[in-house]
């Protein structure tokens, strides 16, 4: 079925309905003010009837004063209406926002790490900020102008009816035919609003790339070429847009026409019969004012269901985002004991000691079609400090992913401390755990507010102590404010060593049970990966660790190292086992020992 013949569906819509009922005041007073306005815009005309009969055609000012008092408090509470229905729906637009974007943010945080794998940044930037502010502000004022428009269109309706019904169905023999035109054009502009939409997101993505994408773009100098195929978009989007605008322009154009004519019958209907004596020429002038102004609201219309069609779009994309449910959740009965991840029962957390245990474990990746662990087991005692070493690319996060819980086991049990881990909290495992990523993350701020994310009631004493753990005190000394220096926005204001350093500080001082390095030591360089080190041998004292290794030499003292290639665990032991097999970590090994030597020798 071509866009053009596709029907309007709304059923994203509705869902939305509970977010309008913690403000049922508000709406009230939106509505009513609404009809309110529209009444009296309706009412208005016949004070203009009035001071034509009785002060113009009379030539008398009888009444005058009481005239005028009407007439002005009239206006005046109309003004007064329409500033409370405007408020009001400019709060509820406000609050709609708020609450979006609250709840999508919050859903985010609880759904898995396959979900922010398989989709992008930008795509859940989307989600969360313009979907949502494209939805309050199209339901809000929507509901105000549908209110204005539909109440007035049949006060005025009424009105006419009661003043003369023959002059009424002159003017109202024109609705027909302009509602036809308006479904026509309706259909048209829809069709051309969803190209404009396509294009656009095809135009924002691209957008996106090349910003993202300008290093690479020019060290490969093919500005030419990504400028090519912008303007080509952009002109594809032009050239809809005119279109768009071209069936706007007709649709306005003839409904002015219609006006037109409807003004025109008034006048001559409303001539003849005033010439007869029948109907007084105020009367005529009120319906002159309907005659243009009930076409209004038909222009209201049209203009609406093309705005319903456009936000339809994101309130799929916005409902989508809040029905996608984690692969890993907490069953009933945990979250009725541990809390879930913003109502945590700390009072029922037990102690983690550390011990891990692999019992018969499965797993494939939720958007994979091949098992990565089969029947596996491993048992990892508190304190053992276990390397994992491959490969770029071998999988070698698996194992961390599964002991922190990232992904659920497709068959078989992870164990900590002797419980399946899905008998207890993810928030109560998390909190346990001490994450140093490859690429740290510092979060905009100072260096104190990032270094207490871990735990928020830490002492400055204790904070101290942590940084100099990770000998990161020289660091905070060299800055300019210590440890009330800005970070800037991701850390940029520090070198990668400098922003590791800070990050394995922060996971040190949350004290954790458990502690997890993912190449933490791969992108500083020689002299702070020593620091780090030396931090690393004292942290890791009584405490279970897991180190993904991509410099072997760091990890020669692990307890237990375990080799992954191609997705499988091919080989595991300690330094001196595995050097002893010659196999796929003695390759490993020695390959890179002898380019580290190489390098050495060249300075």
């Amino acid at each position: 079925m071509s866009q053009e013949n596709k029907k309007l569906r709304f059923f994203g819509i509705p869902r939305l309905l509970p977010y309008f009922r913690p403000y049922k005041k508000t709406v009230f007073w939106m509505i009513f003010m609404g009809l309110y306005g529209s009444a009296m815009d309706a009412v208005i005309p016949l004070f203009q009837q009035y001071a034509i009969d009785h002060f113009i055609a009379d030539r008398a000012l009888t009444g005058l004063g009481i005239f005028l008092a009407l007439y002005i408090l009239v206006i005046l509470t109309q003004t007064v209406s329409n500033y409370i229905s405007a408020f009001s729906t400019g709060q509820m637009e406000m609050w709609l926002i708020r609450d979006l974007r609250r709840d999508s943010f919050n859903h985010l945080q609880t759904l898995s790490f396959s979900y922010f794998n398989q989709n992008s940044v930008g795509y859940i930037h989307a989600r969360v900020m313009s979907d949502t502010d494209r939805i309050a502000g199209t339901l809000s004022w929507s509901l105000m102008e549908g209110v204005w428009q539909i109440a007035y269109l049949l006060s005025a309706v009424v009105m006419m009816l009661l003043l003369n019904w023959k002059l009424a169905l002159c003017v109202l023999a024109v609705v027909p035919i302009v509602s036809l035109g308006g479904a026509y054009f309706q259909k048209k502009l829809v069709y051309y609003h969803r190209q404009v939409r396509e294009k656009n997101s095809r135009i924002t993505s691209a957008f996106n790339e090349g910003i993202t994408g300008a290093p690479t773009t020019k060290t490969l100098g093919i500005e030419e070429k990504m400028e090519g195929e912008f303007m080509t978009m952009t002109g594809e989007m032009r050239s809809v847009s005119v279109r768009a605008m071209h069936f706007r322009a007709l649709f306005m154009s003839t409904t002015a026409m219609a006006a037109s004519v409807a003004l025109a019958l008034v006048l001559w209907r409303g001539g003849l019969i005033t010439r007869e004596g029948v109907v007084l020429i105020g009367t005529l002038s009120v319906f002159m004012n309907y005659a243009q102004g009930l076409m209004e609201p038909i222009q209201w219309l049209v203009q609406a269901l093309s705005n319903l069609v456009n936000v339809q779009v994101n309130v799929e994309r916005f409902t989508h985002l809040m029905e996608t449910e984690s692969d890993v959740r907490d069953s009933p009965a945990v979250v009725e004991k541990y809390g879930d991840t913003f109502h945590p029962r700390r009072e029922n957390w037990e102690e983690l000691r550390g011990d891990v245990e692999f019992r018969d474990v499965t797993f494939r990746y939720p958007d994979g079609d091949e098992n990565i662990l089969e029947h596996f087991n491993l048992t990892i005692p508190q304190g053992t400090n276990v390397a994992i070493v491959g490969e770029t690319g071998a999988g070698k996060s698996t194992l961390v992913n599964l002991v922190c819980r990232f992904f659920e086991p497709t068959e078989g049990q992870v164990l900590i401390d002797g419980r399946d881990a899905r008998e207890r909290s993810q928030l109560w495992l998390h909190s346990n755990i001490g994450y140093v990523l490859q690429t740290p993350h510092l979060f905009s701020g100072t260096v104190l507010e990032n270094l207490r994310y871990g735990r928020p009631d830490a002492s400055m004493e204790e904070i101290r102590a942590a940084v100099k753990a990770v000998s990161a005190d020289a660091i905070i000394d060299r800055l300019p404010q210590g440890y009330d220096s800005p970070v800037g926005e991701g850390g940029n204001s520090l070198s990668t060593g400098e922003k590791q350093l800070l990050s394995f500080a922060r996971a040190l001082l949350a004290d954790p049970r458990i502690f997890v390095l993912d190449e933490a030591t791969s992108s500083v360089d020689t002299v702070t990966e020593r620091l780090i080190q030396s931090a690393i041998e004292k942290v890791m004292e009584g405490r279970t660790s897991f180190v993904i290794a991509h410099r072997l030499s760091t990890i020669r003292r692990s307890d237990l190292i375990l080799v992954v290639n191609e997705g499988k665990i091919v080989e595991r032991g300690t330094h001196a086992q595995l050097m002893a097999q010659k196999g796929v970590y003695y390759g490993l090994y020695t390959r890179q020992y002898r380019e580290e030597k190489l390098r050495e020798s060249l300075g």
